[in-house]
């Protein structure tokens, strides 16, 4: 019973307009403009007896860095304040030498914690195997209780400095291409068109429900920073399919407020409920009447208001869906 009415009480519906006003630079990203992500192998030595105590990959490790520094130890050397650790960082667009960053620790071994410790000099590389960064420093789990959770995994924070920048001439390009960050052709015509409104010629045109592309204006040759920035600030109504997302697991559910219903009558279990005109027929106590222009929104309020569980929600919009009644797409997530 107590589970039933957690789940209930954590259920909610959310009504979102199907048209909203939205900044293109919220819409739409420009190619090449991007991070990318940069890994290395490192060490983080200093831990409490809670590292991997060995192994093969940590012990060789370990035996190479000594090396590095002009030691040459003949026996096997096993830690337990050692662990061996996979270093994560995304190199930020237009990332510039010297650049701090932060960076993600992750045990590979048997390490228990890595509260306390301190990550040792990790050159981190990109996707073509150069090294982009050179990452150190003092951990954080994210304090004693959070931490506690996952103590396997940290951060340092401005733990990596850029030491190789992506080369990207921005600022003398004569081409620009956008990609819509959800893909819709009635959004991409529209974006198009306020863009060549705004900018006064043919400059932009909509390849397809995803890709924009722009000529930069003679005007803005090597202004092309001013003209991000004063594109970035249009506005676009950005259209949307009519879509329910559900969550079985926890009884959540999210859809467009204007998804209308056409007429239909709705049993399920002890209620019943009629969507269109007409006077109750039946017993009052379990008909409600509900006018044909009801949406998703308002149904989903008179069925909360009769005490409807999430279970019985889900139940009812699956079989609208079936039946035809309501054209939105549903989603299970």
């Amino acid at each position: 019973m107590l589970w039933k009415l957690t789940l209930i009480t954590l259920s909610f519906f959310i009504s979102l307009d199907l048209f909203s006003s939205n900044r293109l630079k919220d819409v739409l990203t420009i190619k090449g403009v991007r991070e990318n992500p940069i890994i290395g192998y490192g060490l983080v030595i200093g831990l409490n007896g809670t590292g991997d105590s060995g192994g093969e990959v940590t012990n060789e490790s370990l035996i190479k860095m000594f090396q590095t520094l002009g030691l040459n130890p003949k026996k096997e050397v096993a830690s337990a304040n050692v662990a061996a650790v996979i270093v994560t960082a995304k190199m930020p667009h237009f990332g510039r030498i010297g650049q701090k960053i932060d960076v993600t620790v992750s045990s590979i071994g048997s390490a228990s914690s890595l509260a306390g410790g301190t990550l040792l000099v990790t050159p981190l590389k990109g996707g073509d195997g150069k090294i982009y960064a050179i990452s150190s420093g003092a951990l954080t789990i994210g304090g004693l209780t959070q931490g506690s959770k996952y103590p396997t995994t940290g951060r340092v924070i401005n733990g990596a400095t850029v030491e190789q920048e992506v080369e990207f001439d921005f600022n003398n390009k004569r081409s620009l291409r956008f990609a819509l960050n959800r893909a819709d052709f009635t959004t991409a015509a529209r974006i198009e068109k306020v863009l060549n409104k705004e900018l006064g010629g043919k400059f932009a045109t909509a390849s397809d429900s995803a890709t924009i592309d722009l000529i930069v204006p003679t005007y803005y040759s090597k202004r092309v920073v001013e003209l991000i920035a004063i594109i970035e600030n249009f506005k676009i109504e950005q259209d949307r399919k009519s879509k329910i997302i559900i969550n079985e697991r926890t009884g959540t559910i999210v859809a467009g407020g204007q998804i209308t219903l056409e007429k239909v009558a709705i049993s399920h279990g002890d209620l019943v409920i009629e969507v269109g005109e007409g006077e109750k027929t039946g017993k009052a106590d379990r008909l409600h009447l509900i006018e044909r222009s009801t949406t998703i929104s308002d149904l989903v309020k008179s069925l909360n208001a009769l005490g409807t569980s999430p279970e019985d929600l889900i139940s009812i919009f699956q079989t609208l869906k079936k039946n035809g009644s309501i054209s939105a797409e549903i989603e299970f997530i």
